[in-house]
């Protein structure tokens, strides 16, 4: 990957960088002869290429600068393969990033526009790409948005009121949420909505971390085997369902008699259960239509740019198993 930066094309061609972006990717209203003379200068100092006005990039910037295997995941997963297959329904090649590389990959990046997951206040991968004028289109509310760019996602607030209404009219009255660290809006807003509900409810909120590198869910054997433990849990991340399970086999609990259990996942696995856990209860944010949505809307950024983009709410389902179905949890105490 060229060092050259969009700047220095910017300099060389004594043009802004929002015109080298343009130039380079075909967008914009430029004469020939400024598209040309910028596209020369880009490629006789090694920046840039041809490919790029054809070419997308997927990036997953939740956790900013710490490298993770996203793509093992599988809502990113799916969303990737979604939006692989929209991008060349419409002739564009599309190239998933890995976490947290060097900055100098943002700045000379040759592409036409980016599909960013996930994206963290104060993000500095979106900082940089604004700062080169390229078209961003966002899967996940960003924090700031910008007139110009796009955005899908699904309505948090309503999902996380359903997921907990859901436990209510079985009887919970103890529900605790698992959330991460991130400063995503996904994060933020379900935490929001939770705490929003049981302050509707009278009831105390709790939320549990959801720990990095704790596969075993031993986070939560000291919130499951205390007097006053949930009877309800909501996982806002895929491997939630797997680690309550687990702590609650060692904490003599049973799923879903003395505990209800929903997580957000796409992970298959979880419909089908095992002889010695029920089938889990869960959310799908439906990252398939999200991403396939937020690509198009992207190439019609830049294909259009004269045009207004409008961002989508794609709707959540709540697909309900055995894990949160039984009788009145509330009597389940110990």
């Amino acid at each position: 990957m060229s060092r050259v930066t969009i700047a220095d094309v910017a300099r060389a061609a004594e043009v802004s960088t929002a015109t080298v972006s343009n130039a380079l990717n075909g967008t914009g209203r430029l004469t020939a002869s400024t598209r040309a003379r910028v596209r020369a200068v880009a490629a006789s100092l090694g920046y840039g290429g041809p490919t790029a006005s054809r070419t997308l990039a997927l990036t997953v910037t939740t956790y900013g600068h710490r490298r993770w295997d996203f793509a093992d995941v599988p809502f990113f997963a799916q969303a990737i393969a979604a939006a692989t297959a929209a991008a060349h329904k419409r002739g564009y090649a599309l190239t998933a990033l890995p976490s947290a590389p060097d900055d100098s990959m943002w700045s000379t990046l040759p592409v036409a526009g980016v599909l960013v997951l996930d994206s963290p206040g104060e993000d500095p991968v979106v900082r940089i790409l604004r700062a080169r004028g390229l078209p961003l289109a966002f899967d996940g509310h960003p924090t700031e948005p910008r007139p110009g760019e796009v955005y899908v996602d699904n309505d948090h607030r309503a999902t996380t009121h359903e997921v907990l209404d859901h436990f209510a009219a079985q009887g919970s009255d103890r529900v605790a949420l698992i959330a991460g660290v991130a400063d995503d809006h996904y994060t933020r807003t379900c935490v929001a909505a939770y705490r929003e509900w049981c302050a509707g409810r009278g009831i105390p909120p709790r939320v549990l971390p959801m720990a990095v590198g704790d596969e075993d869910g031993r986070t939560y054997d000291a919130v499951l085997s205390g007097a006053d433990r949930p009877n309800a849990i909501y996982g806002l991340y895929d491997p939630c369902g797997r680690r309550v399970l687990a702590s609650a086999a060692r904490c003599g609990l049973s799923v879903p008699a003395d505990l209800l259990l929903v997580c957000a996942s796409e992970d298959p696995s979880y419909a089908t259960g095992t002889p010695t856990a029920p089938a889990v209860s869960t959310v799908s944010l439906d990252p398939r239509r999200t991403a396939t949505t937020a690509v198009t809307a992207l190439i019609d950024l830049i294909e259009h740019p004269q045009q207004e983009p409008a961002s989508v709410t794609v709707p959540a389902r709540l697909h309900i198993r055995a894990s949160s179905l039984g009788e009145r949890a509330s009597a389940s105490r110990t």
